[in-house]
């Protein structure tokens, strides 16, 4: 499970509030935000990923496009350095590579990890709580502005592999995603959204 954990972020990529629904500041809170982040049906952008791994002596850096379509639909297109892509869509994740000559259709639910990774930023972007909640404690801070929110992995399976994930944006909208795996290892990928 962790070759395929560490196959799909390959290819995907303070101070904490108490508890998610407890609301940060003015009222605000996680069902704020999740229903704010539920406001936005579609959205594009461009990403820089950087993936630290202790065996190297420096990141290995990607770049591509981003798009998302609510509640359920999020491609990922790596264009740089090789062109891979992941694309999600209800429940369904290919994976493509042509240089690493892979291609695999996963159907989510029958790899629980998997699952939880990409219900952490599908579930984000779909301002999904139920579903957040189903695999992760999730803590908030900021307000609706600029806010932070960290993922702490629920299921054991999941905490073998990832430590946590936190997502920063502002209003409702994703600026960077960054995970910490169990074995210290860790990617940032920032996210540029495109406007129409």
């Amino acid at each position: 499970m962790r070759i395929l954990l560490v196959l799909l972020w390959l290819f995907a990529a303070g101070a904490w509030a108490e508890e998610a629904a407890t609301p940060v500041a003015g009222g605000w809170g996680l069902p704020q935000l999740m229903q704010s982040m539920a406001q936005v049906r579609t959205s594009q952008g461009r990403f820089v990923e950087r993936k630290y791994l202790a065996v190297l002596n420096r990141p290995l850096e990607y770049s591509g496009t981003l798009s998302f379509r609510a509640p359920d639909h999020l491609e990922k297109h790596t264009l740089s350095p090789k062109q891979e892509s992941l694309v999600l869509d209800k429940g369904i994740l290919v994976i493509d590579s042509k240089a690493r000559n892979i291609k695999r259709t996963l159907v989510l639910q029958e790899y629980p990890a998997a699952w939880a990774f990409v219900e952490s930023i599908r579930a984000t972007l779909a301002g999904d709580q139920a579903m957040l909640e189903r695999f992760y404690k999730v803590r908030l801070e900021g307000n609706a502005e600029k806010w932070r929110m960290q993922l702490l992995p629920i299921e054991r399976y999941t905490r073998e592999m990832v430590r946590d994930i936190i997502i920063v944006g502002h209003g409702n909208r994703v600026s960077s995603i960054e995970m910490h795996e169990s074995n210290a290892d860790h990617s940032t990928m920032k996210v540029i959204e495109e406007t129409p």
